[in-house]
This record gives C-alpha cells, sequence and structure tokens, in this order.
C-alpha cells in the first residue's frame, strides 16, 4: 500500500468516526482564538478554557490588551504554563495587531509570522480555522499520529511533517485532517499507552502492526 493509498483510506475512515472535528478551544472572534492558541502552547486546552474567560471580560480586544500592564494579564493567565513569557507574547501580540493591521488579526502566514508569540503551528491554526485556508498546523499529537499511521516515515521536525500531509492530503480535508490527527492523538492514540482496543484505524495503521497485533498485546506502551 503507498503512503498516498493509505491516506485516502484513513481519511475515508475519520469522515465515518469522527464526522464533526474542530478546535476544543472556547473563542467568538479571531483575536480571541490567537489569543487561546499562544496560551494553548504546551497547555491543555481545558486550562486554557478555564482562563480564557476572566481574560477576554477584562481585554475584550487587541486595544485593550496592548494597554495591558503585564502584571495584571500575568494574574489572570498565571496557572498556564511559561506565564512570564505568555504574558509579554499576549502584550507583545497586541501592540503589533494594533499598530500594523489595525486591531485585527491578519490572514497571511507572513504577516502572521511577525506577531510576537506566533510560530508556524499558531499561524497554521489561525489560517485554518479561522480563515478556511488549507493549513495543516503541526503539534505533539499530529506528529506522533501521523508517524504512527504511517502517513510520514521518520519525519525529523514539525515543518517536515507538514509539507508531507500537505502533499498527502486532498486540500479540501486538510483544516478538518488537523483536527482529526489532533483529537485522535488527544483522546485514542495517547503518546505514552495508546488505547488500540478503541482504535478504529488499526488495520490502517504502521504502529498497531509492527507492535501490537503480533504480540496480542493492547495498550502497549509507545514513545513516538
Amino acid at each position: 500500500m503507498t503512503q498516498k493509498e493509505r491516506c485516502m483510506l484513513i481519511v475515508e475512515r475519520f469522515r465515518q468516526t469522527m464526522p464533526v472535528a474542530e478546535t476544543e478551544l472556547h473563542y467568538n472572534n479571531p483575536y480571541q482564538l490567537l489569543v487561546a492558541v499562544i496560551l494553548s502552547a504546551q497547555c491543555t486546552d481545558k486550562r486554557v478554557n478555564m482562563i480564557t474567560p476572566g481574560l477576554f471580560e477584562a481585554y475584550p480586544d487587541a486595544a485593550s490588551l496592548a494597554a495591558a500592564e503585564d502584571i495584571d494579564v500575568y494574574n489572570l493567565i498565571r496557572s498556564v504554563s511559561y506565564p512570564n513569557n505568555k504574558t509579554k507574547s499576549l502584550i507583545g501580540m497586541a501592540r503589533n495587531l494594533c499598530r500594523d493591521f489595525g486591531g485585527e488579526v491578519p490572514s497571511t502566514m507572513d504577516e502572521l509570522l511577525t506577531l510576537p508569540g506566533v510560530g508556524r503551528k499558531t499561524a497554521n491554526v489561525i489560517l485554518s480555522v479561522v480563515f478556511g485556508q488549507a493549513a495543516m498546523a503541526v503539534d505533539t499529537h499530529v506528529f506522533r499520529v501521523s508517524e504512527r499511521l504511517g502517513l510520514t516515515t521518520r519525519s525529523k521536525n514539525v515543518e517536515s511533517t507538514e509539507r508531507k500531509l500537505m502533499q498527502l492530503l486532498p486540500r479540501e480535508v486538510v483544516a478538518t485532517a488537523h483536527h482529526w490527527l489532533i483529537l485522535h492523538g488527544r483522546y485514542v492514540c495517547k503518546a505514552r499507552k495508546p488505547l488500540c482496543d478503541n482504535c478504529k484505524l488499526t488495520d490502517l495503521c504502521r504502529y498497531y502492526k509492527k507492535n501490537v497485533s503480533h504480540s496480542g498485546a493492547t495498550g502497549m506502551s509507545g514513545t513516538l
């Protein structure tokens, strides 16, 4: 089976088993999603969703966040990972939005990457979720699941995984596939103990064939 054939079978299986796939971050507009994605780096969506209501009440738009004091933002986000760095990123991002983009979230990769706290993964989330572009954000879940399923092979970094997935996936499903892979990695194909008993992709999964099926064990540890 070629990688392209495997990819199309996996896409069809996800369509059947996960017809609705979307971000679990709570937001009402592009500014809020950008803030939430910056906060979510190395932090759970659940934790971010606990923090953002108070943050958005205090700073409902880029202009108000741009004028915020570091200590005030820090106190609102202190329970996330790396609150000091994220405080500086959020305020810097808001100031750049106001200075360069009239307070509106831009719609191109190059523009998004000029914002503090925004790397390629964050930019791809915004392009995909907000603007409906065929953009593949690769986080640890996407990186791991793509490798285990056999969509990628020995990727050295997230950018190589992104390029490979963009080659394999039909453009019209890229945005949804990002969520399929994240949610599958978050709830089924977990890093340490993948829940192979609960997986609907085992017949297509390279990791399962190599590490689980022959031993007869499920839920075994893995480090990919």
